[in-house]
């Protein structure tokens, strides 16, 4: 019997993934059985259950990779030695959360999980992991910025990494949600409040114009 590819598995789970995840956001977890999800897929039971132990590990695996995307997105914006400016960090972020809900609707797909994490302490767990882990991110960003004279330096850089990151839990609320988010005036807003706070840079205005 010839030996199936690595390719071939990988391309089997996603489209295992894809098909449930078009299931999740159509009908929600509860109303979805395996059995929707093997007619999606156009997949046996034995070729699914290869995989996935049952719908609470497809669950798991679809949460994974929905905010996997975003915690990359953000340590690009902010995993560097210097962070960038946060208003420049959370643009990309807003950008990035409007593309992947206009191609692959992840905003109404991370509400869904979100939801079911109230229920399954597992994914609860590993919401709490990814979300201090991107708190942590935002936080040292914004100690940069404190030690740089851009924030004030009394403020819990916690509690600032906080207060963002609920923004843009928000701005996916509304994605998923609203029929007129208004992604630009969302963005534009948010750059008001963080203008509002952040300083303009000391050591850029002491360098001579040219």
């Amino acid at each position: 019997m010839p030996r199936v590819s690595q390719s071939h598995l990988d391309a089997r789970r996603r489209q295992i993934l894809d098909a449930a995840r078009r299931c999740f956001i159509s009908n929600g977890f509860h109303a979805t059985s395996m059995q929707d999800i093997l007619r999606e897929a156009d997949l046996s039971a034995g070729a699914v259950y290869r995989y996935f132990q049952g719908k609470d590990d497809i669950i798991m695996a679809i949460a994974t990779d929905a905010l996997g995307e975003l915690t990359s997105a953000f340590d690009a914006a902010l995993g560097g030695e210097t962070a960038r400016p946060l208003d420049e960090a959370l643009d990309e972020m807003l950008g990035v959360i409007r593309r992947l809900s206009d191609t692959q609707d992840i905003a109404r797909l991370i509400l869904t999980v979100w939801g079911e994490g109230v229920r399954t302490p597992e994914l609860a767990a590993f919401f709490n992991t990814t979300f201090h882990g991107v708190r942590q991110l935002v936080s040292r960003a914004v100690v940069q910025h404190q030690e740089r004279g851009l924030l004030p330096s009394d403020v819990s850089a916690d509690g600032v990494a906080r207060v963002l990151i609920g923004a843009l839990h928000g701005y996916v609320i509304q994605m998923a949600l609203l029929d007129d988010p208004d992604p630009e005036a969302f963005r534009s807003s948010l750059h008001m409040f963080i203008g509002n706070t952040v300083r303009a840079d000391p050591g850029a205005a002491s360098m001579p114009h040219s």
